[in-house]
């Protein structure tokens, strides 16, 4: 059986939503503690949780308004640095701007987080 390139785009975007509707549903801690963070606008522009970005990728948390992607970086991260590389490349090329935060700092230090954040989110407001 032969499938079109739409059909295979298709299917794999239900995926990459399905998979995406999932981790909302069971975040990792780090992911609950850095949303409790930003929920409700509390930076001043909205952020959404796992959201399928540039048709291939599901991005911790996204503030569409800024165009700002914010990665969670744990355990599995430290395998994964190239890759971790080239999908920044290619969101920053989709004129996006990526911020990396690991996962040990978002649990242990919020208030640091939240400075970073609190900064990032008003130099792109600026911009």
């Amino acid at each position: 059986m032969r499938f079109s390139k739409s059909t295979l785009s298709t299917h794999r975007s239900a995926l990459l939503a399905a998979r995406a509707s999932g981790m909302r549903r069971a975040p990792t801690a780090s992911e609950a503690a850095l949303f409790e963070l930003v929920r409700g606008r509390r930076l001043g522009v909205p952020f959404r949780r796992q959201v399928v970005l540039a048709g291939r990728y599901i991005a911790d948390l996204f503030a569409p308004t800024i165009g700002l992607v914010v990665e969670i970086d744990g355990g599995y991260h430290a395998q994964k640095r190239r890759a971790d590389a080239r999908r920044d490349r290619v969101l920053e090329r989709a004129g996006l701007h990526v911020l990396r935060l690991d996962a040990h700092v978002v649990l242990r230090q919020p208030e640091r987080v939240l400075a970073l954040l609190r900064a990032e989110v008003a130099r792109l407001a600026r911009t």
